[in-house]
């Protein structure tokens, strides 16, 4: 029996990964636009780093986690997100005494053991931007206008920012109280795993995707409803700070994202038709993180999002442009001698940059001809015995079938400055 690729994962083949491309080539252009610099961290870190920094009531460390225990008998988790990851190298590597704020983006491969469904794989893939030790505001409007910037560079529709605040560990504890006061008498109907967050974390009962969680919470108090004078001033900026940007926003008081160490802003953007699970973007602020996982007291903000959930909304929206490969000439080359010299033309033809290609089955003339239409290369360039002997190549447009000869000595020169016109 083959051998088959791990539940859970995928091949990105060609025609596919050109679409990966054109989405990591906007991301990388609005985050240079932004100010933001990349950068790159382990795929395995330090258990412990998750568990302090996801936090140890998550379902990510409860249950997703690919732990293992390396050699030296340390316990090892592949990356199931990359914030953790951002603060730990914020503080090993000293980023705090750099000019501040620090404005970081990554991409790349996280992994969590869950089961696989649309747009949801063990092996995926996140772009995320954190920005370190800066707590205004307009912070938090700026990376929300960069998730909504570059979903505008792609040409998605349909888009609306969901926000919330969850406030700080001050006012936290006024809504702690007052939910669970709440949920008191309705604990049992709760499920399990919620139960263990009445007394942890009462919060994340609220993002409980259970129906019948969902339905004991109706009613419940918000975060929104115990805010301090603090937290609800920056919540207002953060808002009026996007309606004059021109981002189209709801609150939503039962947003409290499902990890950990938000503090004040937590928000997600949601997609019109892609299904159930229509978020694309989630994130928020976490001013107590770098503190919990050893660092200084540092604010900070920031949003991961899905790339395959990306994909997913841009193939379903027809928002694709064009990804194939151009090939500007197809050299066909008939004969030991002329497949030399052929070969030789093709590869300094590349090193001026105009793309080329060569068959390399030795198939016939009329096969080499149509597999250069195919292609859709704007020239055939034909090179026989007899050419060689003349020191000729024939020269063929494809789009209009003209022909012509050119002398070898310029052929060089001749395409190339082709390819600079566009033909």
């Amino acid at each position: 029996m083959a051998i088959q690729r791990p539940k859970g994962t995928q091949d990105l083949l060609p025609g596919t990964v050109e679409q990966w491309q054109y989405l990591e080539e906007t991301i990388r252009r609005v985050c240079r636009d932004y100010g933001y610099e990349e950068i790159r961290t382990p795929i395995f870190e330090a258990t412990e780093l998750f568990q302090r920094g996801v936090g140890q009531t998550t379902d990510i460390v409860k249950k997703e986690m690919y732990t293992f225990l390396d050699k030296g008998d340390r316990s090892m988790t592949l990356r199931p997100e990359g914030t953790a990851s951002v603060c730990r190298a914020y503080v090993e590597d000293k980023l705090y005494g750099q000019s501040q704020p620090v404005k970081l983006y990554y991409t790349g491969p996280m992994f969590r053991y869950e089961r696989p469904q649309s747009g949801r794989f063990r092996q995926f893939h996140q772009f995320g931007v954190e920005v370190l030790g800066a707590d205004q505001p307009i912070v938090d409007a700026e990376v929300i206008c960069l998730v909504w910037d570059l979903y505008q560079r792609l040409g998605l529709r349909g888009l609306e920012v969901h926000l919330n605040s969850v406030g700080c560990p001050t006012c936290r504890a006024a809504h702690r109280e007052q939910l669970q006061r709440f949920l008191t008498t309705r604990k049992s109907e709760l499920c399990q795993d919620c139960q263990e967050r009445y007394e942890r974390n009462p919060l994340r009962i609220l993002d409980c995707k259970n129906p019948n969680c969902q339905a004991v919470t109706e009613g419940a108090p918000t975060t929104l409803d115990t805010l301090c004078d603090d937290c609800r001033s920056h919540f207002e900026k953060v808002l009026s700070l996007l309606s004059g940007a021109g981002v189209a926003y709801r609150v939503d008081p039962r947003l409290v994202r499902g990890l950990d160490y938000y503090t004040k802003t937590a928000f997600e953007v949601m997609v019109e038709e892609i299904g159930a699970q229509s978020a694309i973007c989630g994130g928020g602020r976490y001013d107590g993180l770098v503190e919990e996982i050893g660092g200084p007291a540092t604010p900070g903000i920031g949003f991961a999002m899905g790339l395959e959930r990306v994909l997913a909304a841009l193939q379903v929206q027809g928002k694709f442009p064009d990804t194939k490969p151009k090939l500007f000439a197809m050299l066909i080359a008939l004969g030991d001698k002329a497949q030399n010299e052929g070969f030789a033309i093709m590869n300094a033809l590349r090193g001026k940059g105009v793309p080329v290609r060569m068959d390399l089955l030795g198939r016939s003339l009329k096969a080499q001809l149509k597999a250069a239409d195919r292609e859709g290369a704007e020239l055939a360039l034909i090179l026989g015995e007899e050419e060689l002997e003349r020191q000729v190549l024939l020269l063929r447009d494809l789009n209009s079938g003209e022909q012509t000869e050119v002398p070898l000595s310029k052929v060089i020169e001749v395409i190339y400055m082709k390819h600079q016109r566009g033909v």
